[in-house]
């Protein structure tokens, strides 16, 4: 088969190789999938450049397509069915950056018919890790948050199922496009982070209250607006990523205000939040509730150009790979 992987770590340019690799074949519990689409996400471009390695790497954990075979332990029935992966390349060797991968049968999940490859792409990692955010923000009817990236490709999905669960939201981003694209999520207020005090203007939009949540992006570069009073007493954040592995806190601010901090990664969820999250997710789907936003698209032998752009942190939409 036909696929894309690296031996070292290092730039997209010098260790991304295309060219031929074996097949895999279902072992039991698992399925083959013969992959149309692959999605490129930043998680992708960190483990290219400081994943610990043992043999070839094939990137990329999101991804769509249609099953071709199964193993033992798995009905003949789902052969032909069409599916979006998660976690394809997370704690094993071989993603969805090939023309197949094979994998537990339970993360090839049945793609409503509404949602074609390029947009199922998309379900992985940003839709799981916005849905997963919003469910540990709990009832959001009648609050105000702060969606820091509201027009990145977790930022925009959040910001619609925060607008589902009858909350307001303010959501940061760094030019006129990006706002345009978190406005048509949903966004109430827009702050443009590169020209405008983010605090002074969240301070402005709530009359000195703060908001109840922040949904975090970014928590290095979210703390000193904690300590400017951006979040509200008893207020939360939620946290799926951070700019800098270490970030100095300022204990007095937290204690005083109450400040509940929520980490979470997407890739490692309790069995029950994982169930939870693929039942809204699937709900979502089949009563079309969610905006996709598909970026720039490249071929199998054009995944260098795409980890580029998704480095570059200009793209709009979720980048994905073509796989004929």
């Amino acid at each position: 088969m036909q696929a894309v992987w690296y031996t070292l770590n290092g730039e997209a340019k010098d260790v991304l190789q295309f060219g031929e690799m074996p097949k895999p074949q279902p072992q039991s519990g698992e399925v083959l999938v013969r992959l149309m689409t692959s999605g490129v996400n930043p998680s992708d471009v960190k483990s290219r450049r400081a994943r610990p390695l043992s043999e070839p790497i094939i990137p990329h954990s999101d991804g769509a397509g249609v099953i071709e075979s199964v193993g033992s332990d798995v009905s003949s029935s789902r052969i032909g069915e069409r599916v979006w992966i998660w976690n394809g390349q997370w704690q094993r060797p071989h993603g969805t950056a090939a023309q197949f991968i094979a994998l537990p049968a339970e993360q090839a999940v049945p793609l409503h018919k509404s949602v074609d490859f390029a947009q199922a792409s998309c379900l992985g990692i940003p839709t799981l890790t916005a849905i997963q955010a919003v469910n540990l923000a709990g009832d959001l009817q009648n609050q105000t948050v702060l969606v820091t990236g509201a027009a990145s490709a977790v930022g925009h999905y959040v910001t619609q199922l925060i607008k589902l669960a009858g909350g307001h939201v303010i959501g940061t981003v760094g030019t006129e496009e990006r706002a345009v694209h978190a406005k048509k999520a949903g966004a109430d207020e827009i702050i443009f982070y590169k020209t405008q005090s983010v605090s002074e203007k969240v301070l402005a939009l709530t009359h000195g209250k703060g908001v109840e949540t922040i949904i975090d992006l970014d928590f290095s570069g979210t703390i000193p607006l904690i300590n400017e009073g951006c979040l509200s007493k008893h207020g939360q954040v939620i946290v799926y990523g951070s700019n800098t592995p270490k970030v100095n806190v300022t204990t007095r601010p937290m204690t005083y205000g109450s400040v509940q901090l929520k980490f979470f990664l997407v890739y490692d969820l309790k069995p029950m939040d994982r169930k939870n999250a693929l039942d809204r997710m699937q709900h979502l789907l089949q009563t079309q509730q969610l905006i996709h936003s598909v970026g720039p698209r490249f071929g199998l032998n054009q995944v260098v150009l795409a980890h580029e752009m998704v480095e570059s942190g200009k793209v709009i939409g979720n980048v994905v790979i073509d796989i004929s």
